[in-house]
């Protein structure tokens, strides 16, 4: 096991730039995931820790070994993929022990750790199967096997989860997570799903453009965000921001969209009149009589909440009730946000302003 760190890493295809001096410090037996839209360089960065791909400039250290110029094989690391990769003319053990067989281990060495590997993931009575004879979950376990098989320093996911329906994605995720808190190696995920990255990581890396834009805990990347990004793309549904001026210095209120007053609990010192963006989670509404006018547009209920899509001052917004209330679309309702909550963000730069 080893910690990982990326300093001021890029990455260029030519004349196109893709990684821009990211940095990234990953203790020893941390699970931390780089989460992002598609094309953010979350997988590229990946692969350049793995060494699939070179590196433009910057370093990346494993341990305390730069690995640059190490070739992957040297670098003690596994990577699971999204496609499991798994050969079909082997059986599940022979998939599994593999990559020692190519070491020339002793065949007892082999199955010990196969056998290990296999009580760990539940794949005990598979090991006499071939890889067509699996679930998709099941291949995804055959795939996490081979890479525990080797001890690797660290894990690199790539994805792995992508391939599986959305009951097999949350079976899976827990048992990531149960994996690493068994044999504490050192992980590190990739994933588009912010929902992955919030229930698995300890630490999350949201990045966009080929820029780290946050790196934190799940809970604080949830409740402070440092910018409209990381925002609007952590938490489902995503948070409601509402453009609009600050009404009153430091603790006044805001005046949204059509003039809509919402509460502001604190803002900047001289910011009166300033140009902001108002971000409220949906789940900080609450019905008030004091509230916004806001008006139903869709009511969607999950059994345990209802979900609403309304218009507030001609903006769209969603809100999350506990309560099971009895919305109709057309209804008026007048939504109050919890002003202790609230998110302010800078129009221009996109800066969180408030703290």
């Amino acid at each position: 096991m080893a910690s990982v760190t990326c300093a001021n890493v890029r990455k260029s295809f030519g004349a196109t730039q893709v990684l821009h001096g990211v940095s990234i410090d990953i203790r020893d037996r941390e699970f931390v995931v780089l989460v992002g839209p598609s094309g953010c360089g979350k997988s590229t960065l990946l692969r350049m820790i793995a060494g699939l791909e070179n590196i433009s400039s910057g370093e990346i250290r494993i341990g305390e070994r730069v690995v640059n110029h190490v070739p992957p094989k040297e670098r003690d690391v596994a990577m699971v993929f999204q496609n499991y990769a798994l050969y079909p003319h082997m059986t599940v053990a022979d998939n599994m022990g593999f990559s020692l067989k190519l070491r020339s281990a002793p065949r007892r060495e082999i199955d010990e750790r196969v056998k290990l590997a296999a009580d760990i993931l539940g794949l005990t009575p598979l090991l006499a199967r071939y890889p067509r004879q699996l679930s998709g979950g099941q291949r995804q376990r055959v795939a996490m096997g081979r890479a525990i098989v080797r001890d690797p320093q660290v894990f690199l996911f790539d994805e792995p989860l992508s391939n599986l329906d959305a009951k097999l994605r949350v079976q899976m995720r827990t048992e990531i997570k149960e994996l690493h808190q068994r044999i504490e190696t050192t992980t590190i995920y990739v994933t588009h799903d912010q929902i992955e990255a919030m229930t698995m990581a300890d630490k999350i890396v949201v990045m966009h453009d080929g820029m780290v834009e946050q790196i934190g805990a799940p809970l604080h990347l949830y409740d402070h965000p440092d910018n409209l990004f990381v925002a609007g793309f952590i938490g489902s549904p995503a948070m409601n921001l509402l453009p609009g001026r600050i009404t009153a210095n430091g603790g006044g209120g805001f005046e949204g969209p059509g003039g809509a007053r919402l509460p502001l609990a604190t803002a900047p010192n001289g910011s009166t009149g300033q140009r902001a963006i108002y971000g409220v989670r949906p789940e900080h509404f609450s019905l008030a009589d004091d509230g916004a006018e806001a008006v139903i547009q869709i009511v969607e209920p999950t059994g345990s909440e209802i979900q609403v899509s309304a218009k507030l001052g001609g903006a769209d917004i969603t809100a999350v009730f506990r309560e099971r209330h009895q919305f109709k679309p057309g209804d008026k309702v007048r939504l109050r946000p919890d002003a202790r909550l609230v998110h302010l963000f800078d129009e221009t730069t996109g800066k969180r302003l408030n703290a």
